[in-house]
């Protein structure tokens, strides 16, 4: 993540981003300024675990089906 800490509303924001079927981690990285890493990484932290498991393997799921997803 960028240096400094995000705000709660921020946080929560790029939580909604990632979990949208439709935003792809691109935009995020526009936005906001995280990598594919970083995203995963502030989700594994946000979630509960098996709710980042269920996310994770549903990004997998859909990177095997579209090639441009995620």
């Amino acid at each position: 993540m960028p240096a400094h800490n995000p705000d709660p509303a921020t946080i929560n924001e790029i939580i909604d981003m990632a979990l949208s079927d439709h935003t792809r981690f691109d935009h995020i990285r526009a936005q906001h300024g995280l990598g594919p890493d970083q995203v995963k990484a502030l989700m594994r932290s946000e979630l509960k675990p098996g709710s980042y498991r269920a996310w994770r393997k549903r990004v997998r799921q859909f990177g095997d089906r579209r090639e441009a997803y995620k």
